[in-house]
C-alpha cells in the first residue's frame, strides 16, 4: 500500500513538525512554503519553553506534552538547535537615567540571584520564575528547518510556491492548486490530506473553506533584536522585565542569551497593523529597534556595547478567544488546520505535529485532546449569537 501524501500548506515550526511526525508515521508529507522555511514568526521567535506556564487552561496537556518532545528532540534530531535548560527571572527595570544611588556591592548583596552579567544598580525587584526543571530555550530557526530536513530524509519534500486554489470532491479535498515561488507556473499537487499550518496568513482559508465559518485569525506584529555575545559574556538566564522607558512607556521586553554566542531580545508589538501579502514584506520599524536597544543598555553593559546582527519584525497569528485551532475542518474528511497558536507556537509546536499526524493517519489524536482546539467552534459560536 502507497504511504499517503499529505499536503502541509506552511512551512514554519508548525508545518514542520507536523510533517516531520506525518513521516515518522509512514506518510509522505509535501510542504509547500511560498517564501521559505521559517521566514516568519519561526524564524524570528525567541524560543522559550515552559513547562507549566500554561496550566490552568486548556492549553496546558499540550504545552506539558510539547515541553516533553522538545527535549527528547534535542537527543533525537542529531542537529544541534540551540537547546538547552535555563534559569528565568521577573525583573523591574528602573527608567533610564533613574539608576540607583548604592554602591555596587550593595546592590549584589540585595539581589543575589540575578546573573552576574545583569546591571543590579539599575533593577528595582527581581524573584526566579523558572528554573532548569521547568524551563528551557531552543533556536527555532534551527529546529524548524532541522524538522523538514528530517521529514525529507524519511520520504517528504518541500515545494516552494503559494496554495492558490484547492480541489475537492465529495466532501474530500483532491490536491492542492500551486503557483510556483520563481516561474509562476501552476500545477496540481495531489492530496492524500491536507494541512493548513500558515500562522497569521491564515485568515487566506476564507476565501477557499466556506466550511470554517466564523473563523479568524489576526497577526500581531512584534519586533526583536538579535545582538553579539561572541565571548558568551551571559549566561543561561532568561530575563522578563517591567521596564520604563526615558519617554514614560511601559513595556515588558525580554532577554534570551543564547548558546552560540548571541543575545535575542524582544517585546516591542504593534496592533491593528494589517498583515502583509508575504512574510516577505514584513518589515521593522527603527524606532521599535531603538527602543529594545535601549532595553538592552538599560540590562547590561555588556549588552550595551554588543554589536547588532540582526533587527526584524514578524507576526504571531492570535486568535479571538485565545486558543489555538488544531484540528478537521468541519465538512471535510481530509481538510486540517493547525494555527493560533500566538507567544506559544514554538513551545507547542512538538505536541500539535504529533496529535495532528494521529489524528490524520489514525483518526484520532492519543497524545493529547484537542477538543478544546476543535475548528468547528467558530461556526458553533456563530450559529448560538444568531440564535
Amino acid at each position: 500500500m502507497a504511504a499517503p501524501q499529505v499536503v502541509v500548506v506552511g512551512g514554519g515550526i508548525i508545518g514542520a513538525a507536523t510533517a516531520y511526525y506525518l513521516s515518522a508515521k509512514g506518510a509522505r508529507p509535501i510542504v509547500v512554503e511560498a517564501v521559505s522555511p521559517a521566514c516568519s514568526a519561526s524564524g524570528k521567535a525567541g524560543g522559550f519553553l515552559a513547562l507549566n506556564w500554561c496550566d490552568g487552561n486548556a492549553v496546558g496537556p499540550l504545552a506539558r506534552r510539547s515541553f516533553a518532545l522538545h527535549a527528547e528532540l534535542a537527543a533525537t534530531l542529531g542537529t544541534d538547535c540551540g537547546y538547552r535548560r535555563v534559569r528565568t527571572h521577573s525583573i523591574s527595570v528602573k527608567q533610564q537615567g533613574q539608576r540607583g544611588a548604592s554602591p555596587a556591592g550593595a546592590a549584589k548583596k540585595r539581589l543575589p540571584s540575578l546573573p552576574e552579567w545583569v546591571d543590579r544598580d539599575n533593577i528595582g525587584q527581581a524573584a526566579v520564575i523558572g528554573t532548569e526543571e521547568d524551563t528551557a530555550q531552543v533556536h527555532p530557526e534551527l529546529l524548524t528547518k532541522a524538522l523538514l530536513q528530517q521529514a525529507q530524509h524519511a520520504g517528504g519534500s518541500l515545494q516552494l510556491g503559494s496554495v492558490v486554489g484547492l480541489a475537492t470532491e465529495g466532501g474530500r479535498v483532491t490536491a492542492a492548486r500551486v503557483q510556483d515561488r520563481d516561474s509562476g507556473a501552476e500545477r496540481l499537487v495531489p492530496a492524500d490530506a491536507i494541512v493548513f499550518a500558515m500562522g497569521a496568513w491564515s485568515s487566506q482559508l476564507a476565501q477557499w473553506l466556506p466550511q470554517l465559518a466564523g473563523f479568524e485569525v489576526s497577526g500581531l506584529k512584534v519586533h526583536s533584536i538579535v545582538l553579539d555575545d561572541a565571548q558568551q559574556q551571559t549566561t543561561p538566564d532568561c530575563l522578563f522585565l517591567a521596564y520604563r522607558g526615558s519617554d514614560g512607556k511601559s513595556l515588558e521586553p525580554e532577554v534570551y542569551p543564547r548558546p552560540a554566542g548571541q543575545v535575542y531580545i524582544c517585546g516591542v508589538s504593534e496592533e491593528d497593523v494589517p498583515v502583509p501579502a508575504t512574510a516577505a514584506d514584513v518589515h521593522p520599524r527603527p524606532e521599535a529597534i531603538a527602543t529594545l536597544q535601549d532595553v538592552a543598555a538599560s540590562v547590561s553593559q555588556e549588552l550595551c556595547r554588543a554589536r547588532l546582527l540582526q533587527q526584524q519584525a514578524c507576526y504571531l497569528p492570535c486568535t479571538d478567544d485565545g486558543l489555538p485551532v488544531i484540528g478537521r475542518v468541519p465538512g471535510l474528511e481530509n481538510a486540517y488546520v493547525a494555527t493560533g497558536h500566538s507567544c506559544w507556537g514554538i513551545l507547542n509546536a512538538p505536541a500539535t505535529g504529533e496529535a495532528l499526524s494521529e489524528l490524520i493517519l489514525d483518526g484520532k489524536a492519543n497524545s493529547v485532546s484537542l477538543a478544546a482546539f476543535d475548528p468547528a467552534r467558530f461556526a458553533r459560536r456563530r450559529a448560538a449569537a444568531r440564535s
